[in-house]
């Protein structure tokens, strides 16, 4: 068994230079703290690296049982640590090659033919990449059908709309709260692509130019799961496009978040008092004991900012690589990971958080005032072929004479409507309903109970449809 060098700064190169790092030097180089998380992708690519070498006829039967016995072992090892702490390895490629020589000999050392580590970490990476994504596609899948069950549940609920945060026309609450739904829907069809581009094998790819020896990389894809292996080795160990675009989707995930959050945190509020969250997703005032904060939303709300902020670090990154590898890439992990991490907490939280809110039926039927109906008021004289450049304009002089007479649209008199423009009879009070209003709305995406019921059929589909 080889020496142990776990505090002896053990490297993958070296023969090129006379002298270690400097203390400095050693600091920045060194990754093993991020990329630690990526020992069982790299122990995983290294055991089909063996196998693939022993196909080539590079290794023996006997080195790569050894070599894979020897990998099992590392891992077994390596899951029993605590950590990266007390590892004087430069990452954890470094870390996974030394246990095996420690643990079955220098025949070890023949595990690294042909393979750089530029095509091991990316191989490594997108491992890690796509289980990534597809537990982000089960927790966000998870908060659609929140939202839907929650849609469901409040139906027949009639609450105010709002554009520019002003009261605009009634809708039902279940449309509101899909209206949150189908953006995570778009965001589960990004992370499908992502998967899709993730889903490429770069192992064999070497440094820059290829493996030099018979390795069938078809096998290697099968044997770790991918669909198709990379076209150009200098591409193959430099493209970290998926990398950027799941980072772009967890920045719109956050942004999508933070403006359902904006919703809640407003609708909870005393001046609107809407929506009332459980108490395991609210906390209190260490000074003032009436308050209720909505602190699942504003956290939310809070980390869409490090989710755009590590789109644009790693874009920063890449904006100015030359051709093939860069050590500028050792900055890609962490980004990512914090996303996917951020995302990982934010998700069930926010779930749990439309599971247990409810809305105040009274206090939304309170707020809904006959001015939002002024648009039906329009449509009304619409049907009796008034242009509806003039229905408009006859709408707002009586909005503005029912706010003159301190009243609202649905005090007015007949006489009063007729005051303003001929066309109204004795049924225009029957439009002063918002249920009526809502229900008139039967177009597909509009608000009627039929059209959110296909509504809620189309959002299951389309769920289905992401996964």
């Amino acid at each position: 068994m080889a020496k142990d060098s776990s505090d002896s700064g053990h490297t993958l190169w070296g023969g090129r230079f006379e002298g270690g790092l400097s203390p400095e030097m050693e600091a920045l180089n060194r990754s093993l703290d991020v990329d630690w998380r990526l020992w069982r992708h790299d122990v995983r690519g290294s055991r089909a690296w063996a196998a693939g070498l022993a196909r080539a006829g590079i290794l023996s039967a006997d080195e790569v049982l050894r070599i894979d016995q020897g990998l099992i072992e590392v891992a077994r090892r390596l899951e029993a640590m605590p950590g990266p702490r007390g590892l004087a390895d430069e990452d954890i490629h470094t870390v996974v090659e030394r246990l095996l020589t420690e643990t079955i000999g220098s025949v070890g050392g023949k595990l690294h033919s042909g393979r750089s580590r530029n095509d091991q970490v990316a191989t490594d990476f997108r491992l890690w990449g796509m289980a990534a994504v597809r537990l982000l596609q089960a927790r966000l899948s998870g908060l659609v059908r929140a939202i839907a069950e929650k849609a469901r549940e409040v139906e027949g609920v009639v609450m105010p709309g709002y554009t520019h945060l002003q009261q605009a026309q009634p809708v039902p609450a279940s449309h509101w709260l899909l209206s949150r739904a189908w953006p995570l829907v778009r965001d589960l069809d990004h992370l499908g692509s992502v998967l899709k581009e993730c889903d490429v094998l770069p192992l064999g790819s070497g440094a820059i130019a290829g493996c030099p020896f018979d390795i069938d990389r078809e096998a290697l894809a099968a044997d770790l799961g991918f669909s198709r292996v990379s076209e150009n080795s200098m591409d193959g160990v430099s493209d970290r496009d998926w990398a950027a675009r799941l980072l772009f989707g967890g920045a719109m995930t956050g942004v999508h978040l933070s403006q359902f959050a904006e919703d809640l945190v407003l609708f909870s509020n005393s001046e609107f008092g809407f929506v009332r969250l459980g108490d395991g997703y609210t906390t209190g005032s260490s000074l003032m004991p009436q308050k209720r904060n909505p602190d699942v939303a504003e956290l939310t709300r809070g980390k869409s900012g490090r989710l755009v902020g590590n789109l644009m670090a790693m874009m920063t990154v890449l904006k100015g690589l030359p051709t093939g590898y860069n050590r500028d890439l050792q900055e890609d992990k962490e980004a990512v990971f914090d996303s996917v991490d951020t995302l990982g907490g934010v998700l069930p939280a926010m779930t749990g958080a439309v599971q247990s809110m409810t809305l105040d039926r009274d206090r939304i039927a309170e707020a809904l005032r006959a001015e939002m109906l002024a648009t039906d008021l329009a449509d009304y004289l619409v049907r009796r072929s008034v242009p509806f450049r003039e229905a408009h304009h006859v709408a707002g002089a009586l909005v503005r004479l029912a706010e003159g007479a301190g009243r609202q649209l649905s005090d007015l008199t007949l006489d009063e409507m007729n005051g303003v423009h001929p066309g109204f009879g004795d049924d225009v009070f029957e439009i002063f309903d918002p249920a009526a209003s809502v229900e008139s709305r039967d177009v597909r995406g509009a608000t009627s109970r039929e059209a959110v019921e296909a509504q809620l059929d189309a959002l299951a589909k389309a769920l289905a449809g992401t996964l």
